[in-house]
């Protein structure tokens, strides 16, 4: 398609303030950025696209029921942003942790970017705000101490949970590419950590016996939860075209955290570890593939500058200060003065766990 025939957005946003809409809005990451635009006066109405009613909306929201692995959802999605005159959509339809159910988080994650992306380019949508990962990068021997953009993304294509989100990553960069004056933003956020998340990474260290990889110790990155919200909110705010690293400040030891979360840790062989991961994973038994693994050997941080320098977001939390605030938290879930933040946590079926 040439430059000539490039689909047009709208310059001016709908009058009275943003229409903004958010898929899988239910989600950690949605229902708590819901509840921060209820309040905003700059915002004129949400548009929820889920299954289920998030619990943070207000009068200002209207939901939609819509599930994205569905054939023909992206129609249903079009009717809706162009009736509501969505001007941001927000795309947080991933999921946060692994899934043994490989084909539905294809439908969803995949696919249903594919989706989102044509209901937007049909519906004259101009802007884009979409969340992925620093996973994405792939954890490697090689790797240098700071990962910044330019980055190739490396993660292993043979795990869905990171092709997926890739392909998304993808899907997005060509809506960018074929839409003229269209503003694409695409947050990729470290592992998320904090009191009220729940995710594969606050599994892991809310066990008594944390297993590691023998012989490494490789250096980790947490973004607190609150430092997440805060970004996407940015990002709605500001028109800033472009991929951005979301990260807390600093990294840590691995095996400092396990030690700063009074676990114990168990040191494993790699050839071991990983043969019994993937035959609890093939056996639906365990909750993460071999190819997190990696991610116990070798570095996979991320430099945030780019974020601070053009975004105008600065974490509040340090890699530290994220790990206190979910440590603190958690002693209290340990001696059963605080629920579990997976009984209240999103349904797996039709929208995105988002961490």
């Amino acid at each position: 398609m040439s430059s000539e025939q490039k689909p047009k957005v709208p310059s001016v946003r709908a009058r009275g303030g943003k229409v903004v809409a958010l898929t899988g809005a239910s989600s950690f990451l949605g229902r708590n950025l819901i509840g921060i635009l209820e309040e905003d006066s700059s915002v004129r109405r949400i548009v929820a696209i889920d299954i289920v009613a998030p619990p943070t909306a207000g009068p200002k929201t209207r939901l939609y029921e819509v599930d994205l692995t569905q054939p023909g959802s992206e129609v249903r999605v079009a009717e809706v942003l162009a009736a509501e005159e969505v001007d941001t959509v927000l795309h947080l339809a991933f999921l946060s942790s692994p899934s043994h159910a490989a084909a539905y988080a294809h439908e969803l994650e995949s696919v249903g970017t594919m989706r989102v992306v044509t209901a937007c380019r049909s519906s004259r949508v101009q802007k884009l705000v979409q969340w992925s990962s620093t996973f994405l990068y792939g954890a490697r021997a090689a790797n240098p101490n700071f990962l910044t953009e330019r980055h190739p993304l490396r993660a292993r294509l043979d795990e869905p949970f990171f092709a997926d989100k890739i392909s998304a990553e993808q899907e997005a960069g060509r809506f960018a590419a074929r839409t003229t004056g269209a503003v694409v933003t695409i947050l990729r956020t470290a592992p998320i950590l904090g009191p009220t998340v729940h995710n594969f990474l606050t599994r892991y260290l809310a066990q008594r016996v944390v297993p590691t990889m023998m012989g490494f110790d490789p250096l980790v990155q947490f973004l607190h939860e609150v430092d997440a919200i805060a970004a996407f909110k940015r990002a709605i705010d500001r028109d800033v075209p472009g991929t951005f690293n979301v990260v807390g400040q600093g990294v840590l030891p691995l095996s400092t955290v396990v030690k700063l979360s009074a676990r114990l840790a168990l040191p494993i062989p790699h050839p071991i570890a990983k043969s019994f991961v993937r035959a609890t994973w093939f056996t639906q038994l365990g909750e993460l593939p071999d190819a997190l693994i990696d991610y116990l050997r070798f570095l996979c941080v991320a430099d945030g500058e780019r974020a601070r320098r053009e975004l105008g977001w600065s974490p509040a939390y340090t890699t530290r200060e994220a790990l206190d605030d979910f440590l603190s938290a958690q002693r209290l879930r340990d001696v059963r003065l605080l629920q579990d933040p997976a009984h209240r946590s999103e349904a797996t079926r039709g929208r995105a766990p988002a961490t």
